[in-house]
């Protein structure tokens, strides 16, 4: 490196790291962009020989190979093991099936390699885009709560861990920069037809509005939801009673509760619903109703949950 990372910056990303108790070896997921660079080299600083990175080709851009090869060089220049990912992306839509399959190789790679976890490269600038682009659709606290600082996502075998979340976009470029680290710019990135690009121009153009604020709030939400989350197990360990083919549950102390009992009823019934799906059938359906193939009807202080019957025919 050409530089040395300021201690100050060194120091936050150590508090942030600190929190997530890490035991093992961790995965770094790199494209090559500025952010990602930026969470190589302070991982790289603070965790040194015990981190491996991985890099994804989606397939999507005849520049991602050369992107992938930047970061193959880097890691090769400081001696990380460093693995390139090819990967295929289904059809529909493109950035949800790029999402799936990149979590999913990452998820092998960090199992085969026996990686305790993934880091990405999440900041506080993707925080309050995501914070604005779910309020503008009216998003329940699941929504709300943004990107997790730490999750299991479907498809992948190992947590997700997000320790950028209360740094600025500008403040990774400039260190990665300041380093002399060469790093890819991600053409979508300026694509307006996504609407996180437009979401993004907005809030270049408010420079009223603090994304780390937003992010702090988005934390904020993200201790409100995990708190509700362990309510709604805490229930369901005391109170669930599974059958053949038949889930009964408590009615919670709020909506909110309720429908995260009911949407694990479900998914134990083979439907695939959304806790905030749920709230939203609970609140307009009268004690009984069909969501996802799952007939649902409240009983005293009980949801019954059971398979849809046959509809009728004639």
């Amino acid at each position: 490196m050409d530089g040395d990372i300021a201690p100050a910056l060194l120091a936050r990303f150590e508090a942030a790291f600190d929190r997530f108790q890490l035991n093992g070896k961790l995965g770094l997921a790199v494209s090559g962009g500025p952010d990602s660079m930026a969470l190589l080299a302070l991982t790289h600083d603070l965790l040194g020989d015990a981190i491996e990175v991985a890099t994804v080709d989606h397939g999507l851009r005849a520049e991602a190979a050369e992107e992938c090869a930047l970061v193959a060089r880097v890691c090769s220049d400081r001696g990380i093991a460093c693995r390139v990912l090819n990967v295929s992306v289904e059809d529909g839509n493109v950035q949800d099936r790029a999402r799936a399959a990149r979590y999913a190789a990452l998820g092998k790679w960090a199992q085969a390699r026996e990686l305790a976890a993934i880091a990405t490269a999440h900041h506080a600038d993707d925080q309050a885009e995501t914070l604005l682009m779910r309020l503008n659709r009216g998003s329940g606290l699941a929504g709300l709560a943004g990107i997790r600082s730490s999750t299991m996502i479907a498809g992948c075998a190992v947590p997700v861990l997000r320790p950028l979340l209360g740094f600025r976009k500008q403040e990774l470029r400039d260190l990665v920069e300041r380093l002399g680290i060469p790093f890819a710019e991600d053409p979508s990135n300026r694509d307006q037809s996504y609407d996180r690009v437009r979401i993004r121009r907005a809030l270049e153009a408010a420079d009223w509005i603090d994304p780390v604020a937003l992010a702090r709030s988005a934390s904020h939400l993200e201790e409100a939801e995990q708190a509700l989350q362990l309510v709604a197990d805490q229930l369901w360990e005391d109170a669930a009673v599974i059958g053949d083919a038949r889930v009964a549950v408590p009615v919670g102390p709020t909506r909110d509760t309720s429908a995260r009992l009911v949407a694990r009823a479900i998914a134990i019934l083979g439907g695939e619903i959304s806790h905030g799906e749920v709230a939203a059938f609970l609140k307009a359906a009268d004690r009984r109703g069909n969501i996802a193939g799952v007939l649902v009807e409240r009983r005293g202080d009980r949801f019954i949950c059971t398979p849809e019957p046959p509809r009728r025919s004639g």
